[in-house]
């Protein structure tokens, strides 16, 4: 037997939760829309559908609006039906219930994170260990202490008990003997560049190395190291290097692919910063693009950096996308709707409304209170008394009536300024709600299970209102 299900919503938004259904036509479920008679279903409380619910006889499941906040298991025990928000979005309820928008497991990968702190010999101990920090939280797993080409490093010793102590792996980048020396004997686990002809650096300490060719261009010579590293009977990471674009960027890819044919079951890692450092691209893509490399090719380490301003996301980019990527690869697919996190600038569907539509929600509207959509021909305002539509805000301000409310005129306007660059990057706008930067920016996860605060424009709203009645 199909399964019964009950779509709880607001009064605006009951007809195109109608249209919607209808358009799915479902065989898998029947449906009843139960109206609760409130315009917004997203302010309901528990308590509110509570009273005005009716009777579950004969229901499977009840889905409620994705906005809605409250504790939803209270409803499902004291009521004996299973309570479950839908998606935040109307027209994302066909892929809801049809599980298209099934999420993926992103607990997993296979790629170490390599960050690196390219600056370390300027650094105090202190000062290291917040960066590591930092990198730590955004996905790193080995922390690099890059050391710079004749400047001297006196605390390297220092600075990798330190970071043992708290727990990192720490490696060590030079291409210095006496730094790699140093850092082996310090406790360091990898090590950061040995060369066919300074392999004896790991007969002296028992640090995993990274093998590089005596020139990127020399496969050869990698290819010498490996085999010492062989015969020693010690693991390693062989990195062919990745050179930046109009310097050797596509014949280095070419190298990575045939290291991996030379050597089907070495441990490869690749260092990403050639590229993201030096091509002024945001680097969500870049790193994508870098990780569906990695991942073909079975690489098991990355080494990335955050130097330039633009790339100060590099490491929580990698994190993302090494899941994405072990996920699409275990689905044997595309790494396409397994997340959006890498997409910051755009948005995949980013128009959940047609004009048309809004007019309808126009016409339902029976306050002064202030609606704003995006739809592709711009931005819309309406309330009771009117509805508004342009592409910049300051079309839209002589139709605005808040005189001497302050705080209502800030909000609107940063809400329009948010719809706007909504709709010139095409991206999902909601009224209330900051716009999704992907992991492009960090944004908590909302906690649905309780009411939002109220903002300060809203306290400003009472604390007038409060005002004007003592007056009287």
């Amino acid at each position: 037997m199909s399964e019964h299900i009950v779509f709880v919503t607001g009064k605006l938004a009951e007809p195109i939760l109608a249209r919607v259904l209808r358009e799915m036509a479902p065989a898998q479920f029947s449906y009843e829309i139960r109206q609760l008679g409130i315009s917004v279903a997203a302010l309901m409380t528990v308590d509110f559908i509570r009273r005005r619910l009716g009777a579950l006889a004969g229901v499977d499941r009840v889905l409620v609006p994705g906005r809605c906040r409250g504790d939803l298991d209270v409803l499902t025990r004291e009521l004996g039906v299973p309570f479950a928000r839908g998606p935040a979005e109307l027209k994302d309820l066909p892929a809801y219930l049809g599980g298209a928008a099934r999420t993926h497991d992103l607990s997993r990968h296979d790629v170490l994170i390599f960050a690196e702190i390219v600056d370390a010999p300027q650094l105090g101990v202190d000062a290291i260990l917040a960066r590591a920090a930092g990198y730590r939280a955004d996905g790193a797993d080995v922390i690099d202490l890059g050391c710079l080409p004749d400047t001297p490093f006196p605390h390297l010793t220092e600075a990798v008990h330190a970071l043992k102590r708290e727990g990192y792996a720490v490696s060590v980048d030079s291409l210095e003997a006496t730094d790699l020396l140093a850092g082996g004997r310090a406790g360091a686990d990898y090590l950061l560049s040995l060369t066919e002809d300074t392999l004896w650096i790991a007969d002296e300490v028992a640090a995993t190395a990274v093998l590089i060719g005596r020139s990127p261009q020399d496969e050869a010579s990698l290819d010498r190291a490996i085999d010492g590293m062989r015969a020693r009977g010690r693991a390693f990471f062989a990195d062919a290097i990745l050179d930046p674009v109009h310097m050797g960027f596509t014949a280095s890819v070419a190298r990575y692919e045939r290291l991996r044919r030379r050597h089907p079951e070495a441990a490869i890692l690749m260092g990403t910063g050639n590229l993201t450092e030096l091509t002024h691209a945001d680097t969500a893509g870049i790193t994508a693009l870098l990780m569906g490399i990695v991942s073909e090719l079975g690489i098991g380490a990355i080494l990335t950096t955050q130097v330039s301003p633009h790339c100060r996301r590099a490491v929580k980019e990698a994190d993302l996308a090494r899941r994405i990527m072990y996920a699409a690869r275990a689905d044997h697919s595309p790494p396409q709707h397994v997340d959006d996190g890498l997409i910051a600038l755009h948005e995949r569907h980013p128009w959940t409304w047609t004009a048309a539509e809004v007019a309808e929600q126009t016409r339902a509207v029976r306050d002064a209170n202030y609606r704003i959509q995006v739809t592709p021909e711009g931005v819309h305002l309406y309330n009771r008394d009117g509805h508004y539509t342009a592409t910049d805000p300051y079309a839209l301000f002589p139709r605005l009536r808040v005189d001497g409310d302050h705080g209502h005129a800030f909000y609107l306007g940063l809400e329009l300024a948010r719809a706007q660059i909504a709709w010139q990057l095409g991206k999902r706008y909601s009224q209330d709600e900051e716009l999704d930067w992907g992991c492009a920016v960090d944004r908590p996860e909302p906690v649905l299970e309780v009411f939002a605060p109220a903002r300060t424009t809203l306290h400003a709203r009472r604390a007038a209102r409060k005002r004007r009645r003592k007056g009287d």
